[in-house]
């Protein structure tokens, strides 16, 4: 793993598996998804992850006109890396997810390492009335569904946005097996360091959230790239707070948001993504690190700049 002397804080907005009951300060509309972007952007963050959600319900959605409406802005108000998904969420086809990024010409992108179970059914049955009607049975398809990632869909992702446009990868691996993905890859499509690794850990299909995965997903992607990569990490829920300290004292930069958790504490909802940036803020400054400005994040993952995006 490369030195990292600073730490990249990334903040993940909103996402696509979390839906408006379980929190009223999950952001929706391009309006809020851009204060709470900016927000994090002034607490610290200096990549900001983004997804889009249709405005009037709040469903995860591909469409790049929406993204249009705050891509530009969060770009005009904050200089933080803007990172886009490939990801997108449950049923969405490859050309779908694709669509905006394909507008935009990000500087980063999230690439998933592998076809994976990503299961949210459980929360299905946390709440016992529902905002809009699309939640639940959304949430219930994630028992039958899976998150598609083929070798041939990675390899279309990077095609489309790595090689036209010069736009690089948060590759997200949630599990080991992602990683020998990643090296294969990296093997196959000559792609060059230094490569942005973010360990996911708590996701139902992934690997599970206990302290001695971090270590054997740190060691195995140390075998794997040396001093070519630089390691993030993110838990999903409860865990979070927790593997992000353990990952900043062992050298590694940090992902919060409402995507991966709604919450600051036991109990007590977040009410920001700005709240979990400062929280996590603190606790990396209090191990003696310092926080990364997006132009060294710039520089620490060689991105090609802000300035050469389509938005």
């Amino acid at each position: 793993m490369a030195s990292e002397d600073k730490v990249i804080i990334t903040c993940a907005v909103t996402g696509s598996i979390h839906t408006p009951t379980m929190s009223p300060y999950l952001p929706i509309t391009p309006d809020q998804i851009v204060d709470e972007a900016v927000a994090a952007a002034g607490a610290g963050a200096s990549i900001l992850h983004l997804h889009a959600r249709k405005p009037e319900d709040g469903r995860p959605t591909p469409d790049p006109d929406v993204f249009m409406q705050f891509l530009p802005r969060i770009r005009q108000a904050t200089d933080a890396v803007i990172n886009i998904t490939t990801g997108g969420g449950p049923g969405m086809s490859i050309s779908d997810r694709l669509a905006a990024p394909v507008r935009a010409q990000p500087e980063l992108c999230s690439l998933n390492m592998g076809t994976m179970n990503f299961g949210a059914f459980d929360l299905a049955d946390k709440y016992d009335a529902w905002t809009y009607a699309w939640e639940k049975p959304f949430l219930e398809s994630t028992r039958s569904g899976f998150q598609s990632n083929t070798f041939a869909q990675i390899d279309e992702i990077i095609s489309t946005l790595h090689e036209p446009f010069g736009t690089r990868f948060e590759f997200e691996c949630y599990d080991v097996g992602h990683l020998y993905n990643l090296a294969d890859i990296v093997r196959r499509r000559g792609l060059k360091p230094p490569f942005l690794i973010q360990f996911i850990f708590g996701v139902l299909g992934g690997i599970g959230a206990e302290f001695e995965n971090l270590l054997v997903m740190k060691q195995t992607a140390d075998r794997l790239f040396g001093l070519d990569y630089r390691m993030s990490c993110f838990a999903t829920g409860k865990r979070q707070m927790p593997f992000l300290t353990v990952c900043a004292a062992l050298g590694g930069s940090v992902r919060v948001g409402l995507e991966d958790s709604l919450y600051i504490g036991p109990g007590a909802l977040a009410r920001s993504n700005a709240e979990q940036v400062l929280k996590v803020r603190t606790i990396v400054e209090a191990l003696g690190r310092e926080i990364a400005t997006p132009d060294e994040a710039r520089a620490m993952l060689a991105l090609k700049g802000g300035d050469r995006v389509a938005f």
